[in-house]
């Protein structure tokens, strides 16, 4: 059986004009390809009635499973179900069984259904409700010119509950794929896009069918190599070599991304916890950044202060800290100078003081993508020491002074 064509469109005038990220598109993407689903194109358009009419009538034409987000909210501009019984040719009538579900829901939380949240339970006359079970807002299912359309509240929370608990296993019963993509993952620093792709493609033969790709988020690259599983032996051979390739910058392998943000600090306290080691942090440009990515890992933290200031002897503070707090390392990230990008990074133990005076000699960022860029940094030195490496990796973007 082949692959369905699969849409996304997204609805809402805060969608479609920027003031709110479309986050449920790029993680329904993802979720799907987790499952060997690929999504097919992504649409954003705003409230109005008769252009969703329209793209509704179209893209059930041209798709297997059409996924609508947005709009099914009790307020005069969500459009969504009047919309969709109208390019089927319907009546929006009453389900009770829904409209006992939101006067419960009320209920339970001692608190009367606005008049107004009635309009939620008014669907188009063919379509099957799908339960929400963390709002007022249900989703529903219905066909449309041989299409599956599912629609979906835009609620960030409610939306991935619908998909992970209903629709996507309806997808996968109703098309048992054969050919689910396999996708390998490892993420790099230290050297630019470009970079990576020109020595890339100058050293590695890439099989017909199978795609490096590369995705930029200063401070890091990631590199994925994707194909089907038919191919798998031939990638597993490539991967290899684009491994040994780019051994001296990856920061790890896989996908170690929670929430879009970067995975470096998970391996760090992974770590940290395999050696039975706990930390001590000071930062200065970072402004508790270190210390935050670490904590929402649950590292072994010890205590984490943030320097205003600069400190005139930081390996005596270091020395200092560890001695009061009896960490078994502390981490410094400080004296940032603006005015030419120099900084401290210091590594201490009780035994011995690693310090390195940097420059970042790359082109200036905003002061959050500065902030990132040093944080991993010093979450790769650490790392790096962790492994017996050297601290300091190679990057085209640091200068080591004396």
């Amino acid at each position: 059986m082949k692959n369905p064509k699969i849409e996304m469109l997204s609805t809402g005038d805060e969608v479609l004009y920027g003031q709110i990220v479309d986050t449920n598109a790029s993680w329904l993407s993802d979720r799907l390809f987790q499952e060997g689903f690929l999504m097919t194109t992504r649409l954003t358009i705003g409230d109005n009635l008769q252009q969703l009419i329209t793209t509704l009538q179209e893209s059930s034409q041209k798709n297997d499973i059409l996924i609508v987000n947005g709009g099914l909210g009790p307020t005069s501009d969500d459009l969504t179900a009047e919309a969709a019984a109208k390019a089927n040719n319907e009546q929006l009538i009453l389900h009770k069984a829904w409209l006992v579900e939101i006067e419960r829901y009320f209920a339970s939380r001692g608190r009367t259904m606005a008049p107004s949240n009635q309009k939620q339970a008014w669907l188009p006359a063919s379509a099957t409700i799908i339960n929400n079970p963390v709002g007022t807002a249900c989703g529903f299912k219905m066909k449309m010119n041989n299409c599956t359309l599912y629609f979906t509240p835009g609620v960030p929370s409610e939306f991935k509950a619908m998909i992970q608990t209903e629709i996507l296993p309806a997808i996968k019963t109703d098309y048992p794929y054969i050919n689910k993509p396999l996708c390998y993952r490892l993420t790099t620093m230290g050297r630019s896009e470009s970079d990576l792709a020109t020595e890339i493609e100058a050293k590695l033969m890439v099989p017909e069918g199978i795609t490096i790709g590369y995705r930029s988020a200063m401070p890091i690259i990631e590199l994925k190599l994707t194909g089907s599983q038919q191919q798998k032996n031939a990638m597993d051979q490539l991967w290899q070599q684009l491994k040994e390739l780019v051994s001296e910058n990856t920061l790890y392998e896989g996908v170690l991304v929670k929430d879009g943000e970067i995975g470096l600090a998970k391996l760090v306290v992974g770590l940290l916890n395999k050696k039975a080691l706990s930390i001590a942090i000071v930062e200065q440009q970072t402004a508790g950044l270190i210390g935050y990515q670490l904590f929402a890992e649950e590292a072994p933290i010890v205590k984490a202060e943030m320097m205003p200031m600069m400190i005139d002897e930081p390996q005596h503070y270091l020395a200092t800290l560890l001695a009061k707090t009896k960490a078994d390392i502390a981490l410094g990230l400080v004296n940032f100078k603006d005015q030419n990008s120099k900084f401290t990074l210091i590594l201490a133990t009780p035994k011995q003081t690693f310090v390195y005076h940097l420059r970042y000699i790359s082109r200036k960022h905003s002061r959050n993508v500065e902030q990132q860029i040093f944080a991993t940094i010093a979450l790769d030195g650490l790392r790096r020491y962790l492994l017996d490496m050297p601290i300091i990796g190679p990057n085209i973007w640091l200068e080591l002074l004396k």
